[in-house]
């Protein structure tokens, strides 16, 4: 299967990367008018040679979709717009929207995203793929293109995120580090390709650092808090608030000289 990938294979990896820097900065770089009429047409250039090089549904063509793409940047930026203000607002360690759209791993990780959906709705193959590995090989934030997020998406920190292909996000939605928006395995995985099989997450949602979140028929309701370190694999109605036990201290103090429980007396 990987001979007769590389035998097949005609996109360079790298041309990719290259216009994906690109374009991403369009969403989170001020450009005046005079750079904007040199910068879209070379972005929209770029793009129509990388789609001749794929194989495209007959429904559509190379022109059609660098069309429809030029016509989507400024919903784009827009929506990148409000993730800034979403890490304003949820972030008191940001000094302003500046460093956040220059800095910050997750807005950039969500430019990335942005655009591959956008390619990814267009029935693109490969290409927004190979963007969102990348966003993933440089920010830490895995996120396939497929995953649909709403407005005033935050990810705090970032490392360690994962948003499976199917994941549907509403608005307002704020995700720690660590966080997987995932599937639960099955022996035959591969027999559950096309279908929903990563989690819902409805508008005004919270999910805190290190919780998993599995199953396509799991739906987080709207205004909900998730706690770190919680695994969900069933739904929770709106306005939930879902916990762990809250840890024990297993260790304590003994009369001096003997050891602590669940410590291995120290060497002499």
């Amino acid at each position: 299967a990987l001979s007769q990938a590389a035998c097949q294979g005609i996109l360079d990896p790298a041309a990719v990367v290259a216009w994906t820097d690109r374009t991403e900065r369009l969403l989170r770089f001020r450009f005046d008018r005079s750079e904007l009429r040199a910068e879209v047409p070379a972005v929209a250039d770029e793009l129509r040679g990388l789609l001749r090089e794929v194989d495209l549904p007959d429904s559509v063509t190379p022109e059609s979709i660098t069309a429809s793409f030029v016509e989507s940047l400024v919903r784009l930026r827009a929506a990148i717009s409000e993730d800034v203000a979403a890490a304003f607002e949820g972030d008191p360690a940001a000094s302003g929207y500046e460093e956040i759209a220059l800095s910050y791993p997750a807005i950039r990780a969500l430019s990335v995203h942005r655009i591959a959906h956008e390619l990814h709705l267009a029935q693109v193959p490969l290409i927004p793929r190979i963007m969102s590995e990348y966003a993933h090989d440089r920010t830490g934030i895995d996120i396939h293109p497929g995953a649909r997020i709403g407005s005033h998406f935050f990810i705090d920190h970032g490392t360690g995120v994962v948003i499976g292909e199917t994941t549907e996000i509403g608005d307002r939605v704020r995700l720690y580090q660590g966080v997987t928006l995932g599937a639960t395995s099955l022996k035959a995985s591969s027999s559950l390709r096309g279908q929903k099989r990563h989690p819902t997450v409805e508008d005004d949602v919270t999910i805190y650092a290190g919780a998993k979140i599995l199953g396509g028929d799991t739906v987080i309701g709207a205004g909900s808090v998730i706690g770190g370190n919680v695994w969900l694999t069933e739904s929770v109605a709106p306005g939930s608030r879902v916990m762990t036990d809250p840890p024990r201290n297993v260790v304590s103090l003994d009369p001096e000289g003997e050891p602590l429980p669940l410590q291995l007396p120290w060497d002499d």
